[in-house]
This record gives structure tokens, C-alpha cells and sequence, in this order.
């Protein structure tokens, strides 16, 4: 069969650019820079795309691949670092940009076959810091953005190709028709990959990993865990699936009660409900890191389950079954090339080691949050289970910032903040964004007016573009009377109560207003920001398919400012903003 192979340099979205190639029908596989002339010897590669990545390619130790690979007479399409690094290897210049891109862009684009049936403008989604300067021989750009940016390049010829933006997320309008251009006008990569198939794949690889033993799932109670702990049930039988789900004291209302009721309704009842509500509260005593907690309480599940498994793991007869996808492992460092995100909870040193031992199963870890719903619909689950927004497994405890220093001073940032808009300022507190395919923790800003959402996301994308200390833009819609300060706050029950209370408030609102099905995701985040003793709501809905890229919802006005009210009305809390960031540059989760 013919194939697509995608050379990983690090880049969030490897793995989504060979998902997307594989919706449109052609067969993609990853491999890493080492791996590719191995792949190449099969002699079914008719194309090589290079990922994006988070390292600058004049960096010593910046991920290379060996120059021959543009001698094969194999076309090459490179993304974002991909496309730098095609620039760097072949006599072109790349250096550090005077402005960088994140978030929604404009490009025009010429004549190309990479272009082939699109018009001249058009609508993409960059990432980048750095940027192609000088052309290397042979090469014409064929795009470029309104910053004035060099955003494609191409070397017809020798059909080399390479574009600044990224065409594999769903925010780049027409992305998908150029990755269809590059495989089937400039590959002639046949359509031979029927995605449907997938399903009885990931079964045939559970019978394989789990042969002779029985498996132990933690079961969030999320799309993930129930798609899997269905699948489970499906292929190896009750008897040999045994699901424990661990009450952290973090859950949204009533949430532990609504996982078993929704899985004893569907038959399964192989399940297990823990409240370790109290040992988790304990764990994070004092804790202010966002790091430091998400290892905390990923550490503690893995107590929880030795306490549960150590026996029967150390029998040989049993493996543990995690629902890990992909997005989970990018964000953990989980290629090789790959930055640090965030630490998700299954990902922390103790469960890495597991994994090592080879004690663990991630049957779903390559598939997108769209793609395990579609499985979920394959295995006959209800809409009820798979339109459920994503929630993450640290819960509520990641949504509550904390703080025990002094106010950090933020006139600098401020400065250059009011220079792009004059109603503007910088919040003292940090959440975590990617930029780059990097780690950034920065501050946000804050602005009070805006006229339309889209000179709200424009005035955002400016700002977190140019001052680069801020890689969010929030925008203020209740405040007390009175000016912010920085509260020294670490997790308390009061606090997670609180945090909830406006957490059922506004999914309740959400739903009641028809909007529940538009929005893929609406964390809420409690912030100690005072006016007059209280503290700060972050909302935080987002539109998204897969997680790896994102953009803030535009919820009407009316909805808001019946949120906000309702908020500012609740004891304990002193203003409300909404986050007008788009991933990058701010992940969905601010922890």
C-alpha cells in the first residue's frame, strides 16, 4: 500500500498531521529523522512531510536530518520548523522574527500546486517565533503573511515544499485541501486507507497486550476512560475488566455519582467507586506549583492503585489499562523532540516506570479526542457519554491558582500592553501557554472594552504576538469597585466549594441557553485576585476538535452578562473575565 510518512522534529502536531492525511483517505506513518531512510528502503514512501518542532534550527543540538534525504527524488513537504529546516539545510537563512505569529493569520498566496484551487487570501493558523529571511538557491516564495512574514516556499523542480503556517489544524480554512494537494497533486500518493478499520485494530492490539491476563482501569468517568473501559468490556469480557474510579474531592458536582449511574445503566457494572477526597486534599497542603500539584496528585493515584494492584500486578496476571491519548503524551514531552507542556497526571515518573516494565496498556494514546468519540459511536455509546466536555483528571485542583509571593511587578509588560491599547493592564498571576511548540508561563493581560469578537481576538493575537511576557489576553465584565491585589492562596476546601458552586452555575446556564453542544470545552478557573476579600472567575469556553489547537467561544453577550452577574452576586467573589485566547498561545487549561 502507498504511504505518507511524517518525519517527527518535535512538534505538537506530528501525529495530527498524520491523522489528517489519513481522513482524507491516504495511509501515513511517523517515524523520527533516525528512523526515516529505514521507512524509505520499503520503497512505499511517495511522500515525506517534516513536523513542526519546538527548537530554532541555528540552535547547537537542534533536531537535523541527514542532507541526502532531498536527493531520493521524494517530494517533501516541511511545516513550520519543517519549512526552516528545509531553508537551513540547503543554503537559505532563518533567523529570529522582529514579530511573532500565533493564533489566526492572513496569508496570500501564489500560484502553486500546493495552492492549487485556492483563492489568493487565505485564512491560517501560525505558531513561530522564527522565521525564514533568505531563500535558499532554487527556491520561490509562493506565500507570505500580512505581517509580511515569508509564509510558503517551494522549490518546483525538485518538487521540495514548505510552509511557515500550520494546514493540519482545523483553524487553517482550506489546510486540509493543501495537504490534499501535497499527497495527491505533487505525491500521486493513491487514496488506499479506510479509517473505519481502525476500530478493529486497537481490538486486535488489546487481545495482543492483554493475552492470558486481566486488566485494572482507573476510570476518570471522562470520554476517554468510558470509550475504553467499553472496549475493554467488549473484547476480553467482564470477568477479565475491572474499573476503579478514585473521588478526588475534585470533581464537579455530583460528577462520581453520574459516572456510575451512567455505566450501570449500560450494563457495566465491573465497577469500583473510592473517595479519596481526603488524601488528596492532604497531598496538595501548601502547594503553589502548578507542576508540583498536577505531580502530586498523579502520584497519589499511583498509591491509590498499588494499594489496589501491587498483589495482583506482581502475580503477572494482571496489566493496567490507561485512557491516554495523543494529546496527553505531546503535552508531557512524549516525543523525543518534544518540549514539556504540562505533566499530565498519567504521565508522572511512577507510571512512566510502570510503563517501562511493560505493566501498561494505552490502547487509545494515538487518537484525538474526535477520534475516540467516533469510536465511542462505533461501540453504540449514547451521545449523553460522548458529547460530555473534557474534564481533566487532576480536576478542579488545576483550575485553582495559587500563590504565596508578593505582587511581581508587571509595569514593563504593562507598558507595552497599553502601547497596543490604551484600556488595558497586566494581571499579577501566570498560567501556562505554548507558543512555539514551547512552554511558555507568563502573565495575562486584561482589557475592559472591545467592540465585536473580532476586534476582541485580533487586539488579543496582537498582544500576545508582541509582548512577550504575556501569553494570554483576558477581557474584564464585572468588577466591585475597588483595584485588584494578589492574595497568598493555596488549595482549601472552602476554595474547591466555591470553585464548583460557579462551575455548576455556568455549565447550567450553558445548557439552558442551547449552547452546551457548541462549545467543546468550558473550564472555569478561580483566581486570588481581590477587590474586597474575595477572589477572581476566570471563564475559559473554547471551540476545538481535537485539543492540539483551539479557539476562544464567542458566547453571546446577553449570556454573559447574565453569567456575570449571577457570579458577582455569589459571597466570595469579586470580579469576572472571560479569556479571549486562542491555543496557541494559551493552552485550554491555564495549569
Amino acid at each position: 500500500m502507498e504511504r505518507l510518512l511524517v518525519i517527527d522534529f518535535g512538534g505538537q502536531y506530528a501525529h495530527l498531521i498524520a491523522n489528517r492525511f489519513r481522513r482524507l483517505g491516504f495511509l501515513t506513518d511517523i517515524t523520527s529523522s533516525a528512523g526515516a531512510f529505514a521507512e524509505i528502503k520499503k520503497g512505499d514512501v511517495k511522500g515525506m512531510i517534516f513536523s513542526g518542532g519546538p527548537a530554532s534550527v541555528y540552535e547547537k543540538n537542534a533536531p537535523v536530518i541527514a542532507k541526502k534525504i532531498f536527493s531520493l527524488s521524494i517530494p517533501i513537504f516541511g511545516i513550520c520548523y519543517g519549512e526552516q529546516l528545509i531553508t537551513h539545510l540547503l543554503g537559505g537563512k532563518v533567523t529570529k522574527g522582529s514579530i511573532k505569529e500565533y493564533g489566526i493569520a492572513e496569508i496570500d498566496a501564489k500560484k502553486s500546486l500546493l495552492f492549487n484551487c485556492l483563492e489568493k487570501k487565505q485564512v491560517v493558523w501560525m505558531s513561530h517565533g522564527d522565521c525564514v529571511s533568505k531563500l535558499p538557491p532554487g527556491f520561490s516564495i509562493i506565500a507570505e503573511s500580512t505581517d509580511g512574514i515569508i509564509a510558503g516556499i517551494e522549490n518546483e523542480k525538485k518538487r521540495i515544499y514548505g510552509v511557515q503556517f500550520h494546514p493540519e489544524v482545523v483553524h487553517t480554512v482550506n489546510g486540509m485541501k493543501v495537504l490534499e494537494n501535497f499527497a495527491g497533486k505533487i505525491c500521486n500518493c493513491k487514496r488506499e486507507w479506510d479509517s473505519r478499520n481502525y476500530a478493529g485494530e486497537i481490538s486486535d492490539n488489546i487481545r495482543r497486550l492483554a493475552k492470558g491476563k486481566k486488566v485494572f482501569l482507573l476510570l476518570s468517568g471522562g470520554v476517554d476512560s468510558v470509550v475504553l473501559f467499553t472496549l475493554l468490556n467488549k473484547v476480553l469480557g467482564k470477568k477479565r475488566v475491572f474499573g476503579l474510579h478514585v473521588d478526588t474531592g475534585f470533581m464537579r458536582a455530583g460528577e462520581s455519582r453520574q459516572v456510575s449511574q451512567a455505566l450501570q445503566k449500560l450494563g457495566m457494572n465491573n465497577l469500583t467507586i473510592v473517595d479519596a477526597s481526603k488524601k488528596f486534599m492532604k497531598s496538595l497542603k501548601g502547594m503553589v506549583n502548578p507542576e508540583d500539584k498536577r505531580k502530586a496528585i498523579g502520584d497519589l493515584f499511583i498509591e491509590i492503585l498499588a494499594e489496589r494492584t501491587e498483589e495482583l500486578l506482581s502475580s503477572g496476571k494482571w496489566i493496567i489499562a490507561q485512557g491516554t491519548i495523543y494529546p496527553d503524551t505531546i503535552e508531557t514531552k512524549g516525543t523525543e523532540n518534544a518540549d514539556l507542556i504540562k505533566t499530565h497526571h498519567n504521565r508522572v515518573l511512577a507510571m512512566q516506570q510502570l510503563i517501562k516494565q511493560g505493566k501498561v496498556i494505552e490502547p487509545l494514546s494515538h487518537l484525538y479526542k474526535d477520534e475516540v468519540r467516533e469510536l465511542g459511536r462505533v461501540l453504540g455509546l449514547p451521545d449523553s457519554i460522548l458529547r460530555r466536555h473534557p474534564f481533566p483528571g487532576p480536576g478542579l485542583a488545576v483550575r485553582i491558582l495559587c500563590n504565596d509571593k508578593e505582587a511581581e511587578d508587571v509595569t514593563g509588560a504593562e507598558r507595552k500592553v497599553r502601547a497596543i491599547l490604551e484600556d488595558s493592564f497586566v494581571l499579577p498571576i501566570k498560567s501556562v501557554g505554548v507558543q512555539g511548540d514551547c512552554r511558555t508561563y507568563m502573565h495575562p493581560a486584561a482589557i475592559t472594552s472591545g467592540k465585536n469578537w473580532d476586534e476582541l481576538e485580533k487586539t488579543s493575537t496582537d498582544i500576545t504576538n508582541k509582548v512577550a511576557d504575556v501569553n494570554r489576553v483576558l477581557l474584564l465584565l464585572r468588577k466591585k469597585d475597588g483595584n485588584l491585589k494578589l492574595l497568598k492562596k493555596t488549595i482549601t476546601r472552602n476554595r474547591v466549594e466555591l470553585l464548583r458552586k460557579a462551575d455548576l452555575l455556568i455549565n447550567d446556564l450553558i445548557r439552558k441557553n442551547g449552547l452546551y453542544d457548541k462549545i467543546w470545552q468550558a473550564p472555569v478557573i478561580l483566581a486570588p485576585l481581590s477587590v474586597t476579600g474575595g477572589e477572581s472567575i476566570i471563564l475559559r469556553p473554547v471551540d476545538s476538535q481535537e485539543a492540539m489547537t483551539a479557539r476562544f467561544s464567542r458566547l453571546p453577550k446577553p449570556v454573559l452578562d447574565e453569567i456575570a452577574n449571577k457570579l458577582l452576586g455569589f459571597k466570595g467573589i469579586d470580579a469576572v473575565f472571560y479569556d479571549i485566547t486562542n491555543k496557541p498561545p494559551g493552552t485550554i487549561e491555564w495549569e
